[in-house]
């Protein structure tokens, strides 16, 4: 278990001064924003617009599919893995330290990407934006935490998930228009400005951090938790194409399976652990976490299959199909900032609750109505409950674990929330598709991957519709068993 946090200066005055008026506090709250909204939208545009991008970039680079496939894993791998570290680092050495480095790092990495002139080197270089992006997101809640007063962190919060959202949508959309023309090295080369930008504001706007604990990093646990998590989405993500019984998947997932418990039995004997224990002793937090990682898996998944619906049933391209899910980004958007004001009259666990209610309406809404003919309402309809469901859902449960935790841990709390969101995207991908794709022929598995299962029998195109189905209806499950767990812990915290 964690020793007791001595607050030294080490890190020079906190970000507010106890004396400072709460109106000037709320001043600097919103700066602080307008700077976590620059990175968010530099780290969330760059990992969503090279989707669209993919062939041209694999026919220019002359990238086999396996290559072309570690343009986008390389990116998730390494951010998922690398969130807990930094949020521990941040915590250890300061927010803004590690936020200026990310920056950074992020901006000259994607000069590296719109430079290269080989697979390897784009692949080189998507991993080092990845560094930069996992040290701009896991201190973006903290900045924005500690910058404002009680009564605005709600609000402030919300916005953020808003401008995330709306830069998760906006990417593929803003990929397929800079493509088509000025190429897909412009969508590396074009955050060379805006990068330089973020990092003159933020050094110009961010105060140093409340004092960091006199405390030492625990490598053991960084080393166990990377080789864990990392090996978890290597073996998730070569599920679906090498198949599940394939070596390879099947040694990442007993490395994942041994490293994660592995550290598990460390944090528990080390004195100063990567990951403190406590976080999860408070019943209200553990179940938070347990929540967000439930949505997730929900809320990307459905996203994912529904464009392979778009794309292999309905006949759209890529662009299309991302117009067509855009629903739930936008209904993120509406919902980040109504659950930001409605956090100062309701608890951040009923809003959560019933962020939970909404999205798994939206996906039995969907998993009733979907068939080869939907209208395109009705599909917009049950993605829009499920973006309105996980705006107020992440937005409640954002706020709730950051003002349940001490400034010197507020680092750690967060990077143990986005780790989780990261695996529900992951585990709830491949658990969907799995279930999808599961009464296909492989060679139409292939084409369901591809988007191209028009092409494919009607008998294939019906076997996909019902694997879609059901695989809603498990992603209802499990918002469900999130919503009964949200009930019987405030049941618990009531008595």
């Amino acid at each position: 278990m964690s020793a007791g946090v001595r607050t030294g200066a080490r890190l020079g005055a906190p970000a507010w001064h106890p004396d400072e008026d709460d109106d000037a506090r709320a001043r600097y709250g919103w700066r602080v924003l307008s700077v976590t909204a620059l990175g968010v939208m530099l780290c969330f545009i760059n990992a969503s617009t090279l989707n669209v991008a993919l062939p041209q970039v694999a026919r220019d680079l002359g990238a086999s599919p396996a290559q072309a496939s570690w343009f986008l894993l390389s990116y998730m791998l390494v951010l998922t893995v690398l969130i807990l570290v930094f949020g521990r680092l941040s915590d250890l050495f300061g927010q803004r330290r590690l936020y200026l480095a990310g920056l950074a790092v992020l901006t000259l990495a994607s000069v590296g990407c719109g430079l290269a002139t080989t697979p390897q080197m784009l692949v080189v270089f998507r991993c080092l934006q990845a560094v930069g992006a996992a040290a701009v997101i896991t201190n973006t809640t903290a900045l924005l935490t500690e910058a404002f007063p009680t009564r605005l962190l709600g609000i402030g919060l919300g916005l953020n998930a808003t401008i995330s959202a709306a830069a998760q949508g906006l990417g593929p959309v803003l990929g397929g228009v800079i493509v088509s023309t000025a190429g897909w090295r412009s969508i590396f080369l074009l955050n060379l400005p805006l990068g330089l930008l973020a990092l003159h504001w933020a050094r110009r706007t961010l105060r140093p951090g409340v004092p960091a604990p006199v405390e030492r990093f625990d490598g053991l646990g960084a080393l166990l938790s990377m080789l864990g998590l990392g090996s978890m989405v290597y073996a998730l993500s070569m599920g679906g194409p090498q198949g599940w019984r394939s070596r390879d998947v099947i040694a990442g997932a007993l490395v994942s399976v041994l490293a994660l418990l592995a550290f598990w039995w460390s944090q528990h004997r080390r004195r100063h652990p990567l990951v403190d224990p406590d976080l999860f002793a408070d019943r209200e937090r553990g179940t938070a976490y347990v929540c967000v990682l439930l949505i997730c898996m929900a809320q990307t998944s459905s996203l994912l299959l529904m464009s392979l619906f778009l794309q292999g049933v309905q006949g759209l391209d890529a662009f299309q199909a991302g117009l067509g899910v855009a629903p739930v980004p936008l209904g993120m958007m509406v919902a980040a900032p109504v659950a930001g004001r409605l956090l100062g009259r309701h608890s951040a666990l009923r809003l959560s609750a019933a962020g939970l209610v909404l999205t798994a309406a939206g996906l039995a809404l969907l998993a009733v109505l979907l068939s080869g003919g939907i209208a395109r309402w009705q599909l917009g309809g049950g993605l829009l409950l499920i973006g309105l469901g996980s705006g107020l859902f992440l937005t409640s449960n954002n706020s709730g674990i950051m003002a349940s935790v001490q400034p010197q841990r507020r680092g750690i709390a967060n990077a143990v929330r986005s780790t989780l969101q990261h695996t529900g995207l992951v585990v709830g991908a491949a658990m969907a598709m799995s279930i999808a794709i599961a009464p296909l022929s492989p060679l139409s598995q292939q084409a369901a991957y591809a988007g191209h299962l028009s092409r494919s029998s009607p008998a294939d195109i019906a076997a996909f519709i019902g694997g879609c189905r059901t695989a809603l209806w498990v992603l209802w499950l499990l918002c469900m068993a999130g919503i009964a767990l949200s009930l019987h812990t405030r049941q618990l915290v009531r008595r």
